[in-house]
């Protein structure tokens, strides 16, 4: 049921005077950063040239979101709260911009934005401008965590944030339109994990005002009782706040958020002072105002205030047309700019009164520029968790599980600051190990059954929900606030988060490149597996490496992507990861048993290099070889050892130089290198002239995409996933897309030219193994033990 709102504190006349104008100056603000570039207090008539030659921006959602910001400033003032917020509506920067600007840390960021006169038009001016700033919350936005520039994260983000964060109150603006997108319906399930206990609180408002670019929005048309309804059932109480008088509206807009507040604290009171985590019915607002509001009501006879014509720029030819120019003065006069700014430009000092000091301006809370509270992770050695082997490519192991102790153990040391994110897949991909530091977070009903492997716990802390977006919103919000994460999922699905990944790279990459005012925050660990090559069951559907593609679209100043052959070697990317900052981080490895090749040591230097040579592996003697095969992936390393084997036993003679790449970037020559390391010493690897055949795990054009530039690359051959495959054993598959052992031995005769007369009965040989393999596969479901079970000879 709807909360019903006692007015406990009503803004007396005075309040009230100050808040609308207050409010006022924000929508002025927000209306000069769309349309001026000249005269910013209107103190001469507006005239063409005082307009900018394009016009850009969102005005819809300002109004709205300005007076939920400036009646959070009241409230952060009267009970001392610690708050942050999330502007979720497309494209409303200028809501949260002006308020950062009125509240003084704009200036304080950038002091050519100063507060006057002269600062305030250069702030109109970069607004969606060339050499400017976007028109949503770009990370140039101070008190931004969510830039916004993709709809249906902003729930996410917020209790990302809000998760270890007990004192802290993260309002999220959901827009009507954002809505209405799959990520953004699924994401109002997070209250499930919020444990009231530890947890800070996520105050959502669902804007609704009424409209997308050209449609009505889908909850804006909806009967009260319907939406009602589906808030309930989502598990909130939702609090209305509906009008368009503007001072009936402060009056309901005081009365409701106050009382959200007394809520959430009263519930975290009861919660921390009683023990009892169980899931509370959180509060939440639904603030129907008119789009557009206090703008034109309408131009040329069409509606415009209240209706989609409001979205973005109301009024489109100022600057060559009279009459619009007249309305667009008029408009921003309508605020009485005389009234809230002084004779120099600054805000006027009763009104800077209203907003809250230092670090409790919502625009400066640290928790939106996390780095400032990051705290570096309490990491156990991950040597102590070393496979021990006595040969290479002898012992099986399967390096999940190998990492997951060591997780469990990061876990332990690190328990209000690391969290583990996975689709409910953590069993599956073998990480179970990590339930014995912490359990699942589960504040919604538990059953008795559940004790029995259920792993579920209110103040656990392994976050699972079978939706990636969520899960990704979540884990973003929790890094771009300090705190540090991992997250597991399976390698066909992770595709889901494509484009939440390329926002959070380009966030990353202008927050590292151009803004040295944000300070670096916790990477994004992301563990892919249930890989491509061991898809026995599922088939061709989970049979899609392509997410690999997608990262390395990105720079590689903000974005890696490893891929150890080993258990050794993934232990060793991953202390690494979990220590570095302001990166995406992709680690490619199996949760399936694999041979194991290095020794802890030997694993960390070539870790560190991220390609090397493989002497044991070798045959070439230090000397010049006759082909070079390289390999990246766990796969793609056994198989392509398996065809070394074959050819040492074949060709005895045969002068053989092998290749692991850990690190993908590595074969980038303009990708930067730990230890003075040069694109000379990397290029030697593959030689000048001779054969590589290089055996990838993903598609082969990504190989050549990151190589092109590297020399001897004519005669670089790579083997890749070719989308070919169902319900196969491991070998089927590897042959399908030639991949394997026996293909790539093949693939060495045809192109090292002395063996291509001796070596035909060699291939014959080969491809009789192909056929028997696939009719065996066929026959008896799995591989031939010496397949399943294959270990270097050594």
């Amino acid at each position: 049921m709807a909360g019903t709102t006692e007015v406990l504190t009503p803004l007396s006349p005075e309040e009230l005077r100050k808040i609308d104008a207050y409010w006022r100056a924000c929508n002025y603000l927000s209306v000069g950063m769309i349309y001026l570039r000249g005269n910013p207090l209107l103190r001469e008539p507006l005239k063409p040239e005082h307009i900018k030659n394009r016009l850009l921006g969102h005005w819809g959602s300002d109004p709205g979101q300005s007076l939920i910001w400036v009646h959070l400033n009241r409230l952060i003032k009267k009970y001392d709260l610690n708050v942050i917020y999330v502007s979720g509506p497309g494209h409303g920067a200028p809501a949260t911009l002006s308020n950062c600007y009125l509240e003084g840390y704009y200036s304080e960021i950038y002091p050519d934005k100063s507060r006057d006169e002269a600062g305030m038009l250069k702030f109109f001016r970069q607004f969606s401008f060339p050499g400017g700033i976007g028109s949503h919350c770009t990370p140039e936005t101070p008190g931004s965590i969510h830039e916004g520039g993709e709809l249906g994260y902003s729930i996410s983000h917020a209790y990302g944030a809000a998760f270890d964060n007990p004192d802290l109150i993260v309002t999220v603006a959901v827009g009507d339109g954002e809505a209405e997108t799959g990520p953004l319906a699924t994401s109002w399930h997070s209250n499930k994990f919020l444990n009231p206990i530890r947890d800070g609180a996520v105050l959502p408002v669902l804007h609704l005002n009424g409209y997308k670019i050209a449609n009505p929005t889908i909850l804006a048309r909806i009967p009260h009782e319907e939406l009602e309804a589906l808030l309930t059932g989502y598990g909130y109480k939702p609090y209305f706040v509906e009008g368009s008088d503007p001072s009936a509206m402060h009056q309901k807009m005081a009365s409701s958020l106050e009382q959200c507040i007394v809520e959430i604290r009263s519930l975290q009171h009861h919660a921390r002072s009683t023990g009892d985590s169980k899931r509370p019915r959180w509060p939440m607002i639904v603030l129907r105002s008119p789009k557009g509001w206090t703008g034109p009501k309408e131009i040329d006879g069409h509606k415009v205030e209240g209706f989609w014509r409001a979205h973005q720029v109301p009024v489109l030819d100022p600057a060559t047309n009279k009459h619009s120019l007249k309305i667009v003065e008029d408009w921003m006069r309508s605020y009485k700019p005389e009234e809230l700014f002084d004779t120099s430009g600054t805000l006027i000092q009763e009104l800077q009164d209203l907003a809250p000091l230092g670090s409790r301006r919502i625009s400066a809370n640290p928790h939106a520029n996390g780095g400032l509270l990051r705290k570096e992770l309490d990491l156990p050695d991950f040597r102590d968790y070393a496979v021990k082997m006595k040969a290479p490519g002898t012992l099986y192991a399967p390096p999940t599980d190998v990492l997951a102790h060591f997780l469990a153990e990061v876990m332990r040391r690190n328990m209000s600051s690391f969290r583990v994110f996975g689709p409910d897949e953590t069993a599956s991909n073998r990480l179970t190990a990590i339930y014995a530091a912490s359990k699942k977070t589960w504040v919604a009903e538990y059953r008795p059954e559940d004790a029995d492997g259920g792993e579920l716990d209110a103040s656990g802390r392994v976050m699972e929900m079978l939706s990636e977006h969520t899960l990704e919103g979540w884990f973003e919000g929790y890094v771009l606030t300090g705190r540090h994460g991992f997250f597991s999922t399976y390698e066909a699905f992770v595709h889901v988060i494509d484009s939440m990944f390329n926002q959070h790279a380009k966030w990353l990459e202008k927050s590292k490149k151009d803004l040295d005012w944000r300070a670096p925050i916790p990477s994004i660990n992301l563990l892919i597996t249930s890989l491509v090559w061991r898809q026995d069951h599922n088939g061709f559907t989970h049979q899609d490496p392509g997410f690999l593609d997608v990262v390395t679209n990105k720079s590689a100043d903000t974005v890696r992507i490893y891929l150890p052959p080993d258990a050794n070697c993934l232990l060793s990317v991953a202390d690494h990861c979990l220590r570095s900052r302001d990166y995406v981080n992709v680690i490619v490895a199996d949760k399936q048993d694999h041979l194991q090749y290095l020794t802890m040591e030997d694993a960390v230097t070539h870790c560190t290099k991220g390609i090397g040579i493989w002497d044991w592996a070798s045959s070439d003697d230090g000397g010049e070889p006759d082909v070079v095969l390289a390999c990246a992936g766990d796969i793609a390393t056994m198989e392509s050892l398996a065809a070394v084997a074959i050819l040492k036993e074949r060709f005895s003679d045969l002068k053989i130089r092998f290749v692991n790449v850990v690190d993908l970037f590595r074969l980038m020559p303009e990708t930067e290198h730990p230890h003075g390391l040069t694109d000379r010493d990397f290029d030697s690897l593959f030689t000048t002239d001779k054969p590589v055949i290089f055996n990838f795990h993903s598609y082969a054009a990504l190989i050549h995409k990151l190589s092109y530039r590297r020399k001897n690359h004519d005669n670089i051959h790579v083997r890749g996933y070719k989308e070919k495959g169902n319900i196969n054993t491991p070998l089927e598959l590897a042959i399908l897309n030639q991949v394997d052992r026996f293909n790539l031995t093949i693939d060495v005769i045809d192109r090292v030219p002395r063996l291509r007369s001796i070596g035909a009965h060699v291939k014959e040989w080969l491809k009789d193994q192909i056929i028997e393999s696939i009719h065996y596969a066929h026959a008896e479901g799995i591989d031939k033990e010496e397949i399943r079970n294959w270990k270097w000879p050594g």
